[in-house]
């Protein structure tokens, strides 16, 4: 008797963005600012890229209001999210309706080097320059060169897993 493997399943998008939903992110907040205009999005593909040199990239959608404020003013900063940032992440993600500046309300901001917002409670924010933008397909992959750094004292980080936000 010969024992066929089951057939692959098919690598469309609703399959392939289950498969992604098995891997557990960490939430940021990227922010940006371009002439007293802020704006940021909640972004869970974010990752460093080196050391040495310090750079990080993450990729959004080409349609982000986020995307001609980075590509005008060159600056961005990731912001590292903790558990008690879940409503925070959810505004930024537009779930909640707000847009542009009135996603900033209920948090304190501050700015380092290069001026991008900054969330003062994050559990770590990297200020960044911008160094390339790549479009691919839907996304933007965006490069930034690591300008400047804040770290938390601790705390518990937020997770995205399976469509749903858990504490690490």
């Amino acid at each position: 008797m010969i024992i066929s493997p089951p057939p692959a399943p098919s690598a469309n998008t609703p399959n392939l963005q289950r498969a992604m939903r098995q891997l557990a992110s960490g939430v940021s907040i990227v922010t940006c600012a371009d002439g007293g205009v802020r704006n940021g999005f909640t972004a869970t593909s974010v990752t460093s890229l080196s050391v040495e040199p310090p750079r990080l990239l993450f990729c959004m959608i080409r349609t982000s209001t986020s995307l001609p404020l980075i590509a005008r003013s060159r600056r961005f900063a990731v912001n590292i999210l903790g558990a008690q940032h879940q409503m925070l992440a959810d505004r930024f993600a537009g779930r909640m309706g707000a847009q542009g500046e009135d996603r900033f309300d209920g948090a304190n901001w501050q700015t380092l080097a290069t001026g991008a917002p900054i969330l003062s409670d994050a559990l770590a924010s990297v200020d960044c320059e911008l160094e390339e933008l790549i479009e691919r397909h839907s996304h933007v992959i965006v490069i930034g060169r690591v300008a400047g750094v804040q770290l938390a004292e601790n705390g518990d980080g937020l997770v995205y897993w399976r469509g749903n936000y858990d504490r690490l």
